[in-house]
């Protein structure tokens, strides 16, 4: 294993500045949403969270330390090993896997857990930008499109029985990269019109949307009648359509769990029970509206501190910063979040290297995911799938999870000058 001892100080120091920032805000709400203000704590003592989160915070920066100090190329040259590995510790799980919250995503360490998923992610991108940068891979082939798939959706396939469907989901971050490199926007469109059209009927029954598609199907046919060409697609497609219409009520109450279902009707605002399944999303809800423009101050949040909202250190966390900051302390966060993605397709635009600019647009899929699905579960806007937000969470497989993920980014770009 070589180390690096070239174009030291050469890394991006506004990636580690964001970092730094969205890591410390988070441990400071950990802290808020894990102590009563009115009790005494030992600032070191590891049965408290933020304790152990400090805990995880400097072996975080160990790990960069680390990362920094390795060879640029030691990525690339052994990416499919890290992915191999990565596939077998998810696969260890259903043999050697603790289960916490329902879910056999864990492997115990005495008090400490560690969830090969939040790893996966990382080893998943390395090995997908490992493979479409290839010189014999062409993304428009649709047997190379297939193989890439394969490497995609074999962790999720490992994750989604766990069950883990939220960590599944974040899986769908790789078609960033893979639009970027010119996968053919069919794909994108077929996936809209599917989310689409399943969401439409669940809201207002089959009924209506099949009208709608008649309507649009009509419409389009009237536009384009002096076409010579192509119209049999204009009684297809919308035939294939309304079968689809037809079987969403078959999947929705049969391939998924009633705890899916009832989480959906939350977000659509169905009649369930919001002392139940509702609950974590409607106290979140609370908490982020009491906080008003500025917020209710450092460890002065009622919902907070009255243990209303569960889960408020990992998944729910962002609904401490919405009571205790306000309006302005969450357009903060948001706009450092915001500011990451950014500058790292930036500098993903810039590599010479085609596996380190594949790569980067991974990162910003993958953290682009966990920001857009975990605002929009804690401010009701999505169903509540369980997935942490990046930096900011509870959790050391979490944290330590997206610090290898964008340090190992921080590392190719600094070897960008020696690319060619």
């Amino acid at each position: 294993m070589a180390i690096n001892t070239r174009n030291r100080g050469t890394f991006d120091w506004l990636i580690i500045v964001l970092y730094l920032a969205l890591v410390g805000i988070g441990w400071v709400n950990i802290i808020s949403a894990s102590i009563d203000p009115t009790e005494t704590y030992d600032f070191f003592d590891m049965s408290n969270l933020y304790a152990k989160q400090l805990l995880f915070i400097g072996l975080s920066i160990l790990l960069i330390i680390f990362i920094l100090s390795l060879e640029a190329k030691f990525f690339e040259r052994f990416a499919s090993i890290i992915y191999v590995v990565s596939i077998l510790s998810l696969l260890g799980l259903f043999v050697f896997g603790k289960t916490i919250s329902g879910a056999t995503s864990w492997y115990g360490f005495g008090s400490f857990g560690l969830q090969p998923s939040e790893f996966a992610k990382a080893a998943t991108a390395l090995a997908l930008a490992k493979y479409l940068s290839d010189i014999q891979t062409d993304v428009k082939s649709f047997v190379h499109q297939l193989r890439a798939f394969v490497i995609i959706a074999l962790p999720a396939i490992c994750i989604i029985p766990q069950p883990d469907p939220g960590s599944a989901l974040v899986y769908a971050a790789f078609f960033f990269p893979l639009y970027r490199e010119g996968l053919s926007g069919i794909y994108l469109i077929i996936g809209s019109v599917v989310v689409g059209l399943f969401i439409l009927t669940l809201a207002f029954g089959p009924y209506y949307v099949i009208a709608g598609i008649l309507v649009t199907a009509v419409i389009l046919l009237i536009m384009n009648r002096k076409k010579r060409f192509g119209k049999r697609l204009y009684y297809i497609l919308p035939i294939v359509a309304m079968l689809f219409v037809f079987s969403v009520d078959y999947i929705f109450q049969n391939v998924f769990e009633q705890r899916h279902r009832d989480r959906f009707n939350v977000v659509l605002g169905k009649d369930v029970d919001m002392k139940s399944i509702g609950y974590n999303t409607y106290q979140s809800e609370i908490a982020i509206g009491n906080g008003g423009l500025f917020g209710k101050g450092f460890l002065k949040g009622t919902q907070t501190k009255g243990d209303f909202v569960p889960e408020q250190q990992t998944d729910y966390i962002f609904s401490t910063v919405g009571e205790e900051w306000g309006f302005l302390g969450s357009t903060l966060v948001i706009f450092l979040f915001v500011g990451l993605m950014l500058r790292v397709i930036i500098l993903a635009e810039r590599q010479k290297s085609q596996f380190s600019r594949i790569y980067g647009y991974s990162v910003a899929g993958i953290l682009f995911i966990h920001f857009l699905v975990n605002i929009g579960m804690v401010t009701g806007v999505l169903p509540t799938v369980g997935i942490p937000l990046p930096f900011f969470s509870y959790g050391g497989s979490s944290l330590w999870g997206f610090t290898i993920l964008l340090f190992i980014f921080v590392k190719l770009d600094s070897n960008r000058v020696n690319d060619w």
